[in-house]
C-alpha cells in the first residue's frame, strides 16, 4: 500500500538531484494551482510538483518513488472536469507534471503519423501537424491548455469523432513509464501489427492509474481544402436529429461535425462571453452546428451544405440556417459551441453528466432527462449540449436562479444519479469522454460490475502492486 504521510525530506531530495532546481516546485505559491482541478471541485495538497524534462528523468523519478511507497498524480493540462489530476488533501501524494515533455520528435507526411511527447499541448500538436500539410483531426474546446499526455490518458474525443473517432482511434503508438519506472517503448508506427495484446490500448483511458504516457505516435489525416459550417435554429432535438441523417444520407464522408446545443445554453454564451453573438433573426430553442469538410478540391461543399438545408427549411426541420462566409464567421459560430463550460461556470454552479447513448435515442434522452431533473430540483435548469453526431451529449445542469451555490453542488450525486436513470435505460454509459477520476468511482460497481470489474482490478493489481498511480481514481 502507498505511504499516506508527506514525502520524507530525502525523497524530495534525490528527485531534486535527478530533475535539478527548475524540475521540482516546493513553495506552496507555486504549487497550490496544481493542487485544485479546473473545475474547483476539487483542492487538495501537495509537498511538491515534479516536472521532468525528459523519459528518462521520469522514469528515475518513477523508480525513488516507487521503492518509497509515494504515490504519484499524473497530470497534463489540468483540464480534467471529473477530478482525475488533483491529488487528495493530506499532501501525501506528489504531482508529476508533464508539462516540460513537449517536443515534436518527428513528423512524416508520407506515413502520415507525427510522434510527439505528452507535455505537448493539442494545440501544439495541431499546428505541427498543420505545418507539414497535414490534419490531427482530434479537436476539444480545451485544445489550448489540454496535453497530448492527458487527452490519451482520458480518450477524449471532442468534436470530430463522427468522422474520426475517439482519441484511442488515432494512436499507433506509445512510450509509457510503469510503475515500477521500466520504461515501455512502444513507439511503432504501423498500421497493422497482430503480435499478442495490444499494450498501446490498454493505456488510452487509463487516466493514468496503470502507467504514464510520454509520448506518442498520432494518425494523421489530409489536410481539408474546403470547409462549410452552419448554425441552424431547430424547433426539437428530434429536428436536430433528423437534420442530422440527412446530411449523412446526403454526403456521410463529408461530415466533420454535428453539434446540438440547446436554446438556453447558447443563452449563457451569449450573456456571459464578451463577443459571443447570435448570427440569426431571432433565438430558438434549440440549435444545431454541421460541419462539412473535405480534402478535395472544388467539391462544392457549399453547394452541397445549401441543398441539404434548403429541404430542411421547406420541410420545417429548420426554421432558420446561417452559412459562414470566411474563416472569421466559422470561429464566432464555433465559438458559440466552445465556449459553453465557461459561460456556465458563470452563469453559477453546475452538475455536469457526460454521457451518451445511441445516436437515434438522443432526443428521448434530453426529453427525459429534463423532466426528470425539474421534478427533482424546481426551477433546475437544463444545459444539454455537444456531439450529437456520436451520441455524446453533455447533459449538464445549472443551479435555480438565486439558490446557493454550495447548496446545489451539494446535490451533484442526486442529480448525477437522476440523469444516469435515464441514461442507463436507454442503453448509454455514463462517461463518454471525460473519464472517471474520482467524481464517479462510486457508479462503478453498478455499472461495470461483476467480470468487467474484477478484470479491471487485476490488470491494476498486475501493473501497479503497490497502488501508486494515481490512487483514488477510476476504480472504486
Amino acid at each position: 500500500m502507498p505511504d499516506t504521510s508527506p514525502p520524507a525530506a530525502a525523497l524530495l531530495a534525490a528527485i531534486r538531484a535527478v530533475v535539478g532546481d527548475h524540475g521540482l516546485l516546493t513553495d506552496p505559491a507555486d504549487t497550490d494551482p496544481y493542487a485544485q482541478d479546473w473545475r474547483r471541485l476539487y483542492v487538495g495538497h501537495t509537498s511538491a510538483v515534479v516536472r521532468p524534462a525528459s523519459t528518462a528523468e521520469l522514469a528515475d523519478v518513477v523508480r525513488l518513488c516507487a521503492r518509497a511507497g509515494v504515490s504519484l498524480v499524473p497530470q497534463g493540462g489540468n483540464t480534467s472536469m471529473v477530478g482525475g489530476a488533483t491529488p487528495d488533501a493530506d499532501g501525501s501524494q506528489l504531482i508529476l507534471s508533464l508539462s516540460r515533455l513537449n517536443r515534436v520528435r518527428d513528423i512524416d507526411p508520407v506515413d502520415m503519423t507525427l510522434t510527439i511527447e505528452a507535455g505537448a499541448t493539442l494545440k501544439a500538436a495541431q499546428t505541427a501537424a498543420a505545418d507539414a500539410g497535414c490534419l490531427l483531426p482530434l479537436s476539444i474546446s480545451s485544445e489550448g491548455s489540454a496535453q497530448i499526455g492527458g487527452v490519451l490518458a482520458t480518450n477524449a474525443g471532442g468534436n470530430n469523432t463522427v468522422r474520426y473517432g475517439n482519441a484511442r482511434d488515432l494512436v499507433l503508438g506509445l512510450e509509457v513509464v510503469l510503475a515500477d519506472g521500466e520504461i515501455w517503448n512502444g513507439l511503432r508506427r504501423l498500421r497493422k501489427d497482430n503480435t499478442g495484446y495490444c499494450l498501446r490500448q490498454l493505456f488510452v483511458g487509463s487516466e493514468g492509474t496503470l502507467g504514464i504516457i510520454t509520448a506518442a505516435v498520432l494518425k494523421l489525416a489530409p489536410r481539408p481544402r474546403e470547409l462549410a459550417v452552419a448554425l441552424c435554429a431547430v424547433p426539437s432535438p428530434d429536428a436536430a436529429l433528423d437534420l442530422f441523417t440527412r446530411f449523412q444520407a446526403h454526403d456521410p464522408a463529408s461530415v466533420q461535425a454535428f453539434e446540438y446545443m440547446s436554446g438556453q445554453g447558447v443563452q449563457f454564451v451569449i450573456r456571459h462571453i464578451q463577443g459571443a453573438a447570435l448570427p440569426l433573426a431571432e433565438p430558438a430553442a434549440h440549435y444545431a452546428l454541421i460541419e462539412l469538410a473535405t480534402p478535395r478540391t472544388n467539391a462544392g461543399l457549399r453547394a452541397s451544405l445549401e441543398q441539404v438545408l434548403e429541404g430542411a427549411l421547406a420541410d420545417g426541420i429548420v426554421s432558420d440556417a446561417a452559412i459562414a462566409e470566411s474563416d472569421a464567421q466559422r470561429a464566432a459560430i464555433w465559438r458559440l459551441r466552445e465556449e459553453h463550460s465557461e459561460a456556465q461556470k458563470r452563469e453559477g454552479a453546475s452538475v455536469k453528466n457526460d454521457v451518451s447513448v445511441p445516436v437515434s435515442k438522443v432526443p428521448e434522452l434530453i426529453r427525459r432527462a429534463t423532466i426528470a431533473c425539474e421534478a427533482l430540483i424546481p426551477g433546475i435548469r437544463a444545459v444539454p449540449f455537444g456531439h450529437m453526431g456520436d451520441g455524446n451529449i453533455h447533459f449538464n445542469l445549472e443551479q435555480p436562479p438565486g439558490a446557493d451555490p454550495a447548496w446545489f453542488l451539494a446535490q451533484d450525486h442526486a442529480i448525477m444519479d437522476t440523469v444516469n436513470d435515464v441514461v442507463r435505460a436507454l442503453d448509454g454509459s455514463f462517461s463518454a469522454e471525460h473519464g472517471v477520476g474520482q467524481l464517479k468511482p462510486y457508479m462503478m460497481p453498478d455499472w461495470r460490475g461483476g467480470a468487467e470489474l474484477a478484470v479491471m482490478q487485476r490488470i491494476k493489481a498486475a501493473l501497479d502492486p503497490r497502488g501508486i498511480m494515481n490512487p483514488g481514481k477510476v476504480l472504486p
